[in-house]
């Protein structure tokens, strides 16, 4: 026994001298050649690295000054850079056959730009890919029989931009990435945390593999995400000029089979904002999703989209695209019986804004929406109707009362508010203006108003409006008397013109003299004798001042 032990003794002791000497009798440099090419074949890239040192307590050995090159069609800068990387190796191979066998491959501060091209490619797509094909079979090539058992990311930064823009890059800090068992054979497990520009959070995790050798970016994959406080706009994947911006929370599914992927999940979206000209959503939005995504052709289907206001829910489902330099949408938007006041907090987002001190606080809405276009040149098209509302702190039957036709209106009391019995109207929203057309208002106490409305994409205002008033209210006698005069009797038409300009938060009441006249010598042509003259002085002594 006691011998048994002195020859352990002896060995460990030869083992330790073994260890010690070892940098004084393996020059590391010498596999420098052997571990470049077999990166390049592995990456698909130009692969350099500097001196190398063994590091027995971490047995293997650290490379100092790795750089990755960059997809040429791309940029001639790096892909990557590190200051350091420490490859473990098998030791026992190292020092008995002098033969490298990588274990794995810790890189800490690492450096990555990640480019997106005009056509929507990105640079890290051609990452991994091998070189030429012959007629060998795949599996013999380098790339295909490499493997790495550990890969560790350690404090690393990712920039992301738009290839031959000069705009600032998006950096994304703290990146921390962990994998296990890499290769092009097998499926394995990694996880990855980073912080987001504007201060948001990443978390990701699941398993993924076999990578692909063609285009990393077909790596089959399932994960789980959680993002918080993402900032839309600084993202570097949604163009600036699109208008989207605000806060994402982000819980889901992600999953791929290199070809289609799939995803499921709930978004949390604060402050958002949809158009260039709007401002941020005063309410949270929740969408519940489900959509598949097919990735050779960029083309996606959102098969649901439950879009959660307040109370208000509408169901958004249609196609998207990705490709190109715009990513484009072919939406349908049904929302029925929706709460006004509840939606009232996200009309910001599209543009939308309430006359100053105004509020809406009753009142559902039907809405069937169809939303084409680039996602920065949206169309918006389809009917809308409002019913049951009431608009807090802004008098309708106030705004006409001051206009001459209109005067006994202003009197009477008639409160600060409008009910609104029903409002229709066929909607048309485009980056340049809002347009309504066919727009009907029932309000009780005034009557029924019909025209048409547009607003700027800068809140303008340019209504040609007709007011129908109820039979029992003297002005509109007065104004079924004249029809009659005319000839024109009670046809579509008939009413007292007016038109609203100004801004939608303060929207200004004007007399339209030039349709009032125009509808009156057109009955005059009736063959009814000094009607237009008699429409003239009448006309003359109502219109007389404009209300803001």
């Amino acid at each position: 026994m006691k011998k048994i032990l002195v020859i352990a003794a002896v060995v460990i002791a030869v083992l330790l001298v073994i260890v010690i000497a070892l940098p004084f009798f393996i020059n590391a440099n010498q596999f420098k050649p052997t571990l470049e090419t077999d990166l390049s074949q592995a990456l698909g890239r130009k692969v350099e690295i500097g001196n190398i040192d063994l590091a027995l307590l971490a047995g293997g050995v650290s490379i100092d000054n790795v750089t990755i090159s960059d997809d040429p069609a791309f940029s001639p800068t790096p892909f990557l850079k590190a200051k350091q990387l420490t490859v473990g190796v098998s030791l026992l191979s190292l020092i008995f056959s002098k033969k490298l066998e990588v274990r794995s491959f810790t890189i800490t501060d690492p450096e990555v730009s990640l480019m997106r091209s005009s056509s929507g490619k990105w640079s890290f797509s051609s990452l991994g890919a091998a070189a030429p094909k012959s007629s060998a079979p795949a599996a013999s090539s380098g790339s295909t029989n490499f493997t790495v058992e550990k890969l560790t990311i350690s404090n690393g930064t990712i920039t992301v931009s738009k290839a031959g823009e000069s705009k600032k890059p998006h950096v994304y800090s703290e990146v921390n990435l962990e994998a296990s068992d890499l290769s092009y054979t097998t499926q394995f497990p990694f996880q990855m945390t980073a912080k987001t520009p504007g201060g948001g959070a990443v978390k990701v995790t699941g398993k993924a593999g076999p990578l692909n050798a063609t285009d990393s970016a077909e790596t089959p994959f399932n994960a789980t995400v959680a993002v918080q406080h993402l900032d839309i706009a600084s993202t570097g994947f949604v163009d600036p000029s699109s208008g989207l911006a605000g806060l994402i929370d982000f819980n889901g599914d992600l999953a791929s089979d290199g070809h289609q992927a799939t995803s499921k999940g709930t978004v949390k979206a604060d402050k958002i904002k949809l158009v260039p000209a709007g401002s941020p959503a005063k309410v949270t939005v929740n969408v519940d999703y489900e959509t598949d995504y097919d990735l050779k052709h960029e083309t996606g289907v959102l098969k649901r989209g439950d879009v959660h206001i307040g109370k208000a829910l509408a169901h958004l489902t249609g196609t998207y695209e990705t490709g190109g330099s715009e990513a484009s949408v072919h939406m349908k938007w049904n929302g029925q019986g929706m709460s006004v006041p509840d939606l009232e907090g996200v009309l910001p987002a599209v543009g939308v804004a309430m006359p100053s001190g105004a509020s809406l606080t009753s009142g559902t809405l039907d809405a069937n929406l169809a939303i084409n276009g680039p996602v920065n040149k949206l169309s918006i098209t389809g009917p809308i109707n409002l019913s049951n509302g009431k608009l807090t702190g802004f008098s309708l039957k106030s705004k006409l009362g001051a206009l001459g036709p209109l005067a006994s209106l202003g009197g009477g009391g008639g409160g600060s508010d409008t009910e609104i019995q029903t409002l229709s109207a066929d909607l048309k929203v485009d980056p340049q203006a809002t347009h309504a057309d066919n727009l009907n208002v029932v309000v009780p106490s005034i009557g029924t108003i019909t025209g048409t409305g547009n607003v700027s994409a800068s809140g303008q205002l340019d209504c040609k409006m007709v007011a129908n008033l109820t039979a029992g209210n003297p002005v509109g006698a007065l104004t079924s008397g004249i029809s009659l005069l005319g000839g024109g009797g009670k046809s579509k038409g008939d009413g007292i013109p007016f038109k609203i300009q100004g801004t939608t938060t303060n929207p200004i009441f004007y007399p339209d003299v030039t349709g009032a006249l125009g509808g009156l010598a057109k009955g005059g042509a009736s063959g009814v004798s000094g009607v237009g003259s008699q429409a003239q002085g009448v006309i003359s002594g109502l219109f007389g001042k404009k209300k803001k």
